[in-house]
């Protein structure tokens, strides 16, 4: 028996990621769980929801240039520390070591395994939230978490999630079937 909820968002536990961008002149960093893969194609674009009470939009919006880390485990405290505090009064620029990608306004961080350089394609006004619509310029990673075949082994950047609910940080579990492999079984039994 299933119980309702009311209109609560289920779609915990998400990928936690740390944008960035230029504000003021130094770089500046904040943890956003409300991201979203908008296609596959190309050009490839995300999507991130931010609370306009942020300080990280400014640079965004001005510079039209950001910037998308996935920390690994390693790096909580660090995640958890530039979504606490707010870049209007607290310098983020020395929290990581950086480096410089493609573009110049899209500070990008040493320690994760995978950061991404996106220039914004546009912005979504949802009331208390704006989704800005990133295009993805570059993607780096780091070779500890490549296969040989140069895709990122999701297992090796040990990615952090974040659930809602509990309020709390999740690790990745176990591999638990290849996609658009496993249904093939019950695809053969369902002809018609």
């Amino acid at each position: 028996m299933k119980r309702n909820l009311g209109p609560v968002n289920a779609l915990y536990p998400s990928l936690i990621t740390i944008v960035g961008a230029v504000v003021d002149g130094k770089p500046n960093f904040l943890a956003v769980a409300h991201v979203g893969i908008m296609n596959h194609g190309q050009p490839q674009y995300l999507s991130f929801g931010i609370n306009k009470n942020h300080h990280t939009p400014k640079g965004i919006l001005e510079h039209r240039e950001f910037s998308v880390c996935i920390p690994g485990e390693n790096l909580v405290v660090e995640t958890d520390y530039v979504g606490l505090v707010t870049g209007r009064n607290t310098d983020k620029s020395q929290v990581f070591e950086l480096f410089q990608g493609e573009l110049e306004h899209a500070p990008l961080i040493q320690g994760c395994p995978v950061c991404m350089e996106c220039r914004l394609a546009r912005v979504v006004d949802f009331e208390t939230h704006d989704v800005f619509i990133g295009e993805i310029v570059a993607t780096h990673a780091e070779e500890s978490v490549l296969r040989e075949d140069g895709t990122i082994d999701i297992a090796r950047v040990r990615p952090l999630l974040f659930d809602m609910a509990s309020i709390k940080y999740w690790s990745l579990g176990a591999e638990v079937a290849p996609c658009w492999n496993v249904g093939k079984q019950l695809k053969a039994t369902r002809r018609g």
